[in-house]
């Protein structure tokens, strides 16, 4: 038997409720829930505190949970490799992921959330776990000036290659009315 809490924990159902997820533009309670899940007839009406897309983990190419970020994001991929890693959300491993790319990382100064871009239907934008984004805040490389309150990275040295961050990201952010 199911109940409440428990569905929360259950892969599939977060699976189902996340695939779901969309703005909520019904009509009705749009100011107070920004987003809706839908299931059959009923609604399920979603406020959260940012954003409805939360990534949680860093999945390697088979799919298990990078658990030393620091090291792996250190370590070149072998000779030929071209695969980028999945980010995983909403609590449901790897039913639920989207593809790494770090370069749509984005860390807002005035907060040190950091942000990642991705999924069109939700804003093309999602938030960073803080304690996925504090692993890989040491790979955010800063401007000549160094870090102060008003600078974000620029660049980010993922794997032994390092990327320009891609901006578009904040502007997103700006879309969604979180920076």
């Amino acid at each position: 038997m199911k109940n409440f809490i428990t569905c929360f924990k259950d892969k599939a159902f977060l699976a189902f409720f996340f695939k779901r997820l969309r703005e909520n533009k019904t009509g009705r309670y749009e100011d107070t829930f920004p987003y809706i899940s839908p299931c059959g007839p009923e609604i399920n009406y979603v406020r959260c505190d940012d954003l409805p897309i939360v990534y949680t983990h860093i999945l390697d190419r088979s799919g298990h949970v990078i658990e030393d970020v620091a090291t792996y994001g250190q370590t070149p991929p072998p000779p030929g490799e071209h695969f980028a890693e999945m980010l995983s959300y909403g609590g449901a491993g790897n039913l639920l992921t989207a593809r790494f790319d770090p370069e749509k990382l984005c860390m807002l100064p005035t907060t040190g959330r950091v942000y990642y871009g991705g999924l069109e239907r939700l804003g093309g934008v999602g938030l960073v776990k803080s304690s996925l984004a504090s692993e890989l805040a040491q790979f955010f490389v800063y401007n000549r000036s160094g870090v102060d309150s008003n600078s974000p990275p620029v660049r980010i040295t993922w794997r032994g290659k390092t990327t320009e961050l891609d901006r578009s990201v904040l502007n997103r952010l700006h879309q969604v009315k979180v920076a």
